[in-house]
């Protein structure tokens, strides 16, 4: 009788305390590490405790065949304490969302620029360039970078690598909400990614970009200003015989 109850004091324990571990990581199907989980909880738990918000990180294979990302994070809003922010992933679909409620929370974060597709400026540029289709759109390109989740996960990977990515985008737009909520708040985050490692993931951001523009650069030079060999074989054919 005492083994029995001892056991199922355990098996209690350890179920609680898994619970609270996993408070804010609220569900992850795609990285499934440790490391990742802690630094997440860190997180959330001293933005919880310094601002009263709430910041789940929500990670999934996929959705059933007719839900949307935005109605599976409206179901997930009613099951979660309030006031909430939801960062959702979902992996097959390669779709990620931002839900505040209240949408009030929404003052207190930047959306667009946490999800923009350009990182920089200079990735602002090229995307207005290789895909504005009107002024309208390269004003869009131009008003809207920053993003600290989409262009990673555009990144080319192999094997684990692709798990890599995924946590390393995800923890980034986690901490990118996290920092932003707090400084909203007037107050610090020490378990935060920081400054220092925004300028490091910065200057990597601006020689991948550098590398891109010079590409796009050479690409358009080729297609409005091509070189005739043609000529230059004329031309040369006729000094030829200029000189016979």
């Amino acid at each position: 009788m005492r083994i029995s109850r001892g056991l199922t004091a355990l098996i209690f324990s350890l179920l609680f305390s898994t619970s609270l571990f996993a408070e804010y990581l609220y569900k992850d199907d795609v990285v499934q590490r440790d490391s990742f989980q802690a630094e997440i909880e860190e997180i959330g738990t001293e933005l919880y405790e310094k601002t009263g918000v709430s910041l789940y990180l929500v990670m999934v294979r996929d959705l059933d065949e007719n839900q949307t990302i935005a109605g599976y994070e409206l179901a997930l809003a009613k099951e979660l304490k309030q006031p909430a922010v939801i960062l959702s992933f979902v992996e097959l679909r390669k779709q990620v969302q931002i839900l505040a409620n209240p949408s009030s929370l929404y003052n207190e974060f930047d959306k667009e620029q946490i999800l923009s597709p350009s990182a920089t400026f200079i990735g602002a540029v090229i995307s207005s360039i290789m895909f504005a289709r009107s002024f309208d759109d390269v004003k869009e390109f131009m008003s809207n970078y920053g993003g600290v989740v989409l262009p990673v996960l555009a990144e080319r990977a192999k094997g684990d690598d692709i798990v890599n990515k995924y946590a390393v985008a995800m923890f980034n737009g986690y901490s990118e909400i996290a920092e932003q909520i707090a400084d909203s708040h007037d107050v610090d985050l020490d378990s935060a990614a920081g400054n220092a490692n925004k300028i490091a993931v910065d200057v990597i951001r601006l020689i991948f970009y550098g590398v891109l523009l010079l590409f796009v650069f050479k690409y358009l030079r080729g297609k409005f200003f091509p070189v005739r060999h043609d000529d230059k074989n004329n031309g040369e054919k006729s000094s030829e015989e200029s000189e016979k």
